[in-house]
């Protein structure tokens, strides 16, 4: 699992690499970056959150797999921002609004693997997030069927703009320290 998510980390930060390296190459776009650093911070809560499995009582293979393919969804999203090339697109900006369906659906699946997750880790787990939580899970599933139909610029910088602070404020008062 680690190695799936370090794979992931590392596809990210080369692709930021990339672009400061080659600014010129291709034409960047706010809300591409935007959802870069929100799954960089995605994966560092990934890390982070998991260590709560080691208080599980039992482990078996269906949860260990269940890991590995959350980790292996979180690559595919870091895979679908930084492609092994953007040739075919004007920017980031084409490429990212040509792909999105892809990309949310995908950040669905992870919201709805979130889920799974938080009933694996117990009644004690999720009790810390009281209501809040069960009104995110659907907020962000609409927001990614909207996001999925809808190529309006202005909804996707909201959505990511508005994602990363309410995300950076969730692992703040949620997960600051691990209980």
């Amino acid at each position: 699992m680690a190695m799936v998510v370090g794979l992931s980390v590392t596809r990210l930060l080369t692709g930021l690499v990339r672009i400061i390296q080659h600014p010129n190459q291709t034409r960047i776009y706010p809300v591409h970056i935007g959802w870069v650093l929100t799954l960089l911070l995605m994966l560092m809560h990934f890390w982070w959150w998991e260590l709560w499995l080691i208080e599980l009582p039992n482990w078996n293979f269906e949860t260990y797999l269940f890991l590995i393919l959350y980790a292996v969804i979180l690559f595919f999203l870091s895979a679908f921002l930084f492609p092994e090339s953007v040739s075919d697109y004007t920017g980031y900006e084409d490429f990212f609004i040509s792909r999105r369906k892809w990309f949310f659906s995908f950040f669905a699946l992870t919201v709805v693997f979130d889920l799974i997750d938080t009933l694996i880790k117990g009644p004690a787990h999720y009790a810390l997030f009281s209501i809040e939580y069960w009104f995110r899970v659907p907020v962000y599933l609409i927001l990614c069927g909207i996001a999925i139909f809808s190529a309006n610029r202005r909804f996707h910088i909201a959505f990511v703009s508005v994602g990363l602070f309410y995300e950076i404020s969730w692992i703040i008062r949620h997960f600051e320290t691990l209980s």
